[in-house]
């Protein structure tokens, strides 16, 4: 387990310095080498409750949201294939799809209301994500 986490470290390159915290379950593949690789960069690594099923909560509605919008509805090939997608999904995540609780809006979104737009006589144009699983749409110019 702790190779697999200097392989993340590695791939997380620069970007590694961004991370403050690692927040974790208490299973026990999680060793103290696991810890050390976060440590060792600056990364302090929290561990949920023990018997709090709702500590990860929003962790598990993201998941929750990505496999039922994304994963449960296409073939995963490899590890490289899942990344793409799951990369390509986080964008549309976080820059169109809209989120209840934002009123509507993603989280990237400005927080000015959108503006009322006559549907009869605008043009839309739909754009395929993830080769036609997810549409977004917007006004053609």
């Amino acid at each position: 387990m702790a190779q697999q986490a200097r392989n993340l470290m590695l791939d997380l390159g620069k970007r590694a310095g961004q991370f403050r915290f690692l927040i974790r379950d208490r299973d026990t593949k999680y060793t103290a080498m696991f810890d050390e690789v976060f440590t060792s960069e600056g990364i302090e690594v929290l561990r949920s409750p023990p018997q709090a099923p709702r500590a990860n909560a929003y962790a598990e509605r993201w998941v929750r949201t990505v496999r039922r919008e994304c994963l449960d509805r296409m073939l995963v090939y490899d590890p490289r294939h899942l990344l793409a997608v799951l990369g390509e999904f986080v964008v549309h995540y976080n820059e169109q799809r809209p989120h209840q609780s934002r009123r509507q809006r993603p989280p990237n979104a400005a927080d000015t209301v959108p503006a009322v737009v006559d549907l009869d006589s605008a043009r839309v144009h739909r754009r395929k994500i993830l080769n036609g699983l997810i549409s977004e749409y917007s006004q053609a110019a």
